[in-house]
């Protein structure tokens, strides 16, 4: 079954289409797409937590998360990587999920050709899916980290990091200790041409349990004062694509 089998276009854009199936590396991969009114809409991707550890695209956060973008416009997707719901496929450590990420922001720009910019937004494993995809798509142009583990996975290969964003964790944080985090805020920050916001929700775990409000409110005004044109660096400080 391709994705134009399962995309009906007696759906117009804006109302709400709750499923898609489209291809993915290891098989079909299931999500929730939300397409924006405007044609050349920017489009945002947000990335679930840890397959083997209970993370899905219906999570919380990533839900909040996708309907942030939408709300603002974005032509959106969350999906389930290989092996999770209805997507095909085993988990394949990182190297799979990335490449069903990008199959996935491959779907949606087919979808919408005139898009020109995308953001990513993933929490826990799949910031760190979001982060390798940020290195190999120049179009993305924003990213949200929400509580990344670098004591766990290995960022690296952000060397530079080629775009402005958000890195937001809980200070309670044992998962991800903060410490680590400051780490790779602060490697990240010394870099030249972009711009790292950080942010620690005080008193949040790794799962935000009881500050999912705070951590939402967090991301909204970052992404708000983007959009505003505020937070990413002067003009002749930004990389030239």
């Amino acid at each position: 079954m391709s994705a134009e089998q399962v995309f009906s276009p007696r759906i117009k854009p804006g109302e709400p289409m709750p499923e898609i199936i489209f291809n993915g590396p290891a098989g079909r991969l299931e999500g929730r797409y939300q397409p924006s009114k405007q044609k050349n809409a920017p489009i945002a991707i947000v990335l679930h937590p840890h397959p083997q550890f209970g993370g899905t695209m219906n999570n919380q956060i990533v839900y909040q998360l996708f309907y942030m973008f939408q709300k603002r416009g974005f032509t959106t997707l969350r999906f389930n990587f290989r092996s999770i719901g209805r997507s095909q496929g085993e988990f394949d450590h990182g190297a799979g999920e990335l490449s069903d990420a990008a199959s996935a922001l491959d779907w949606v720009q087919s979808m919408h050709p005139d898009s020109k910019s995308c953001w990513v937004a993933g929490y826990s494993f799949g910031s760190w899916i979001g982060m390798q995809l940020l290195m190999r798509r120049p179009e993305i142009e924003g990213f949200m980290s929400i509580a990344p583990q670098p004591n766990t996975y290995d960022f690296s290969f952000l060397a530079p990091c080629p775009s402005s964003g958000l890195i937001i964790n809980g200070d309670l944080d044992k998962v991800a200790p903060e410490k680590d985090v400051n780490t790779l805020v602060d490697k990240l920050k010394a870099q030249k041409g972009i711009l790292i916001t950080h942010k620690t929700v005080p008193g949040a775990n790794h799962f935000f349990s009881g500050q999912v409000d705070t951590l939402m409110a967090e991301c909204e005004d970052y992404l708000d004062r983007r959009l505003n044109g505020e937070l990413t660096p002067e003009p002749a400080a930004k990389r030239i694509r």
